[in-house]
């Protein structure tokens, strides 16, 4: 007695059913992307006029050195959250505007020296400029530093509006003497970024983005770049005025580790 039919006598149908099966088994199927370095890709292969300030790979950054993971300056995102930045970055150019992003995916090996920086409350090198009216015992209590970071997920990005033609940033060299992120915008760190209120990474409420201690063109910079963003699917994170999650990210409960390069 035959007891398997063969797929020929079961029919298309359910052959198609056993298909599809068995590629959402191995993790390839269409509604489950592969969660690995293939799904990332860098911002500069999908849209080559954005600027890219890789704060973690050079030692302008609150810890003063280059972080672990970050073997390349490049911004790295996945495939949707790549398509979606070049989708507000096409509607800034007419404009005379750029998107210039400072950090994008984030090893876990990195935010996990972040937590080992923050604590040894004895490194304090950069507070001048990063987080001068913040001890650094309360870093983890305030909310600046976290064991787990939407970077590490892929589709979480920092970035500022820039005017073309862009001017250029300072250049840092360590030593140098510190002044803080929160100051007038000639007074603090030149960045070519237009004038947000706060440097990039400050670690006060002056970052916060709807801050109404911030002037009226800081104010309208922030909603301009709030409103774009969220045009496109990116939602706002309201301690930072230049962090963004896209809403429909692929790999929302996912922490990768694989270093940028």
């Amino acid at each position: 007695m035959r007891l398997v039919p063969s797929f020929r006598r079961l029919g298309s149908p359910v052959l198609v059913c056993l298909v599809v099966a068995v590629l959402a088994a191995c993790g390839d199927g269409p509604d489950r992307p592969v969660a690995d370095e293939r799904a990332f890709v860098s911002i500069t292969d999908v849209d080559p006029t954005i600027i890219v300030d890789a704060r973690y790979y050079g030692d302008h950054n609150f810890i003063g050195s280059r972080i672990a993971g970050y073997e390349a300056p490049k911004c790295l995102l996945t495939r949707q959250a790549a398509a979606a930045l070049a989708r507000v970055q096409q509607e800034l150019r007419p404009m005379d505007l750029t998107l210039k992003t400072y950090d994008c995916y984030r090893p876990q090996r990195a935010v996990d020296e972040f937590v080992a920086w923050a604590k040894d409350l004895g490194d304090v090198r950069m507070k001048a400029e990063f987080y001068p009216n913040v001890d650094k015992a309360d870093l983890f209590r305030d909310g600046y530093i976290a064991a787990k970071s939407s970077h590490s997920r892929g589709s979480t990005v920092d970035l500022a509006i820039v005017a073309l033609p862009a001017a250029e940033s300072e250049r840092y060299q360590e030593g140098e003497p510190l002044r803080a992120c929160f100051l007038p915008a000639e007074q603090r760190f030149r960045d070519s970024a237009l004038d947000f209120g706060t440097g990039f990474d400050c670690f006060d409420p002056l970052a916060h983005t709807a801050n109404p201690a911030v002037g009226g063109t800081q104010r309208a910079l922030r909603a301009l770049l709030t409103e774009v963003m969220s045009e496109h699917g990116f939602a706002n994170l309201a301690e930072e005025w230049w962090h963004f999650t896209l809403r429909q990210e692929p790999f929302a409960d996912t922490y990768f580790d694989f270093p940028v390069r």
